[in-house]
This record gives C-alpha cells, sequence and structure tokens, in this order.
C-alpha cells in the first residue's frame, strides 16, 4: 500500500479519495458551503484530519493580510470548555485554513483582560470566538472595550443582540421533565447545577416552568455545588435525607447523575426501578453508566461547526446580519428511566 504523502503535499484530490466523494464535494466541505449532508461533511473532515491537509497557509496570509488565526476565549471561575466542542471548533477552523490558539482569564483576573486586550489590539488573530459561564468583571471589562477584531460569544444567554450561537437549554430540559411526566412520574425531584452559571439557572427554571405547566410542584430541589461526580453524591444524599417522596430525579448534568446514581444505590435505591434519572449533555461516558443514561443531548459538533462558520463570514464580511443561532438539543433515551409501575 502506497505511503501517505507529507501534509504539505496533501490535495483536495487525495481528501476526496480517501473518504469516497467527488473533488467538488470536498471543496463544498472545506470552504463551508451548503448542500453536504451532515454525515458526508463528518466523513470529510475526518479525511482531512487523518491525512493532515491544511491549505498554503503562508501564501494566503500574505495575500490577504491576515493572521489565519482564530482564538478561543474561555472566562470564568471554571475555564473548562468541553473537550468535544475543542475538538469541533479545531477540525472546523483547520478545514477553512486557519488555527486555533486557546486563552482562559479565571476568576475576575482583570489585569490577565488588559494583557487580552492589548493583544488583540494588535491583532494577533483574525476573531474570537468567547465563552463565559457566569457573570463576572473580566467579562464585563472584556465586552465593553473597543476590540478591532470580530468577537463571537458561545453558550451566552439567550436574547443576545451580539453575534453568539447557544444550544436552547430550557427546550432541553423541557423534554427531558416532560419525558418523565408522559411515563407516569408526578414527584419529580432536581439536583441542579451550581445556579450562578447562565445553563444552570436557566434548566432550573425550565425544570419549574415545565411541573407547572403540567399543574405540578418540585417536591424539593438541591442545588450542586459544582459540576462534577462528588457533587452529584453530596446532593443525593441531601435530598434522600429531607425525606421527600420522589419517583423521578432531573440533573443538572450527566457528571452529576453519575454521583447521585451511586449515592442512591448505596441507601438501597434502585435506578430505574425505584427512581428515573434523567442526565443533560450526553457525554461520552453516558450511555455506558450502570444502568446507560437517559439523557439530553447538546450537539457540540454543530456548534463547533456553526460558531466557526459563522465567525468567519463575519471576518470576511463586517456589514452582515447580527444574529444569534439558536441549535435545539435531543432526548436520548437509555435505561435510567421507566415509567410508573414498571416497564
Amino acid at each position: 500500500m502506497a505511503s501517505k504523502p507529507p501534509s504539505s503535499q496533501v490535495t483536495l484530490r487525495d481528501v476526496a479519495k480517501i473518504s469516497g466523494v467527488s473533488f467538488q464535494t470536498v471543496s463544498r466541505v472545506v470552504n463551508n458551503s451548503p448542500g453536504v449532508s451532515s454525515k458526508t461533511r463528518r466523513r470529510v473532515l475526518e479525511a482531512v484530519e487523518a491525512l493532515g491537509y491544511h491549505p498554503n497557509l503562508m501564501a494566503r496570509s500574505l495575500k490577504t493580510g491576515q493572521s489565519l488565526i482564530l482564538e478561543v476565549i474561555a472566562f470564568g471561575v471554571d475555564t473548562y470548555v468541553p473537550r468535544e466542542l475543542m475538538e469541533a471548533i479545531g477540525r472546523a477552523a483547520k478545514a477553512r485554513g486557519y488555527r486555533i490558539m486557546f486563552s482562559s482569564i479565571p476568576g475576575d483576573d482583570l489585569q490577565e483582560v488588559q494583557r487580552l486586550l492589548h493583544r488583540l489590539q494588535s491583532r494577533a488573530c483574525d476573531g474570537a470566538l468567547i465563552t463565559s459561564p457566569v457573570e463576572n468583571a473580566a467579562i464585563a471589562t472584556f465586552m465593553d472595550a473597543q476590540v478591532p477584531v470580530p468577537i463571537l460569544q458561545l453558550r451566552n444567554k439567550p436574547g443576545s443582540t451580539l453575534p453568539s450561537v447557544i444550544i436552547d437549554q430550557v427546550a432541553g430540559t423541557r423534554m427531558a421533565v416532560q419525558h418523565l411526566i408522559d411515563l407516569g412520574h408526578r414527584e419529580i425531584a432536581e439536583i441542579s447545577g451550581p445556579l450562578n452559571w447562565h445553563e444552570a439557572a436557566l434548566r432550573h427554571e425550565s425544570y419549574l416552568a415545565t411541573l407547572a405547566t403540567n399543574g405540578l410542584m418540585s417536591p424539593v430541589v438541591i442545588e450542586g455545588t459544582e459540576w462534577m461526580p462528588q457533587s452529584g453524591n453530596e446532593a443525593a444524599h441531601r435530598l434522600l435525607d429531607s425525606g421527600q417522596e420522589f419517583s423521578a430525579l432531573v440533573t443538572g448534568n450527566d457528571y452529576l447523575a453519575l454521583g447521585a446514581i451511586l449515592a442512591l444505590t448505596d441507601r438501597g435505591i434502585r435506578v430505574p426501578e425505584d427512581v428515573s434519572i434523567v442526565g443533560f449533555d450526553d457525554t461520552p461516558e453516558a450511555a455506558f453508566f450502570r444502568p446507560p443514561l437517559t439523557t439530553i443531548k447538546q450537539d457540540y459538533e454543530a456548534m463547533g461547526q456553526q460558531s466557526v462558520q459563522y465567525l468567519i463570514d463575519i471576518i470576511e464580511n463586517r456589514e452582515m446580519y447580527i444574529h444569534q443561532r439558536v441549535l435545539m438539543p435531543r432526548l436520548i433515551e437509555r435505561r435510567s428511566v421507566q415509567p410508573v409501575g414498571g416497564s
């Protein structure tokens, strides 16, 4: 079998041959043009990654006067960005001939914000994707500053007039709670994420609103101190110690659900026979929980693709219409949920 050509010699025709599609299809994917199915687009991007294909960045940079760099900037006490989202951003950027640079601003570090602003003023990148899970002085200072490059927000609040891409957290939680109600559950408790986070607050509000729409009330809500399994485990023990009856549990994310499942099991409560549980995110591990977790899938692949496409569109056309793009999550049914009274 012929050896793989050096990445500097890889062409679009090599990518087309490996991915089993036409040269024109590969060109449409690389240029983020419409008319390509998500399955085909993913196959082409995987071939791009496997072959190490990239356009001639130096020639393109000299021609356009651009750095061909996009910066991902994470603000907040927890600057974690989901791995699946970062990988999707990286693939989408590479396919368009851009590189990714990552920065983080922990807490309210205003000095770090000033250094970041100075770097952006020097046009070290052509545009930036920013994410901030909570409101703080650092993100406020940054957003109030005059930045010469386009900025696109990820995972911010709904209704923003700034260019942004979000996943509908309210719809996702509504799906989760309504699914339990449709299966006959009437006493549905919640372990929320930290409520100072935008997404946690939106999920919590949607949980209460969906119950109210169905003429139900929450038996009890426990706020998780963080997003990890230990917090879910501690919150579940507090929930059980409250003495409130519940047949189902909605959790702020999959990791909280993981900790809650262990707490319930340790207390002799079976999942889903005694208590049904729904998570949020559809992390890669969720399908391998015991039992496999019913959850709400956030499509980070689509978010990564959409955010890079949108940001590059703004870079190339500063007069384009600015809006917020809202992606829909979906319910993934597994074995952590069953109807009231049995399967």
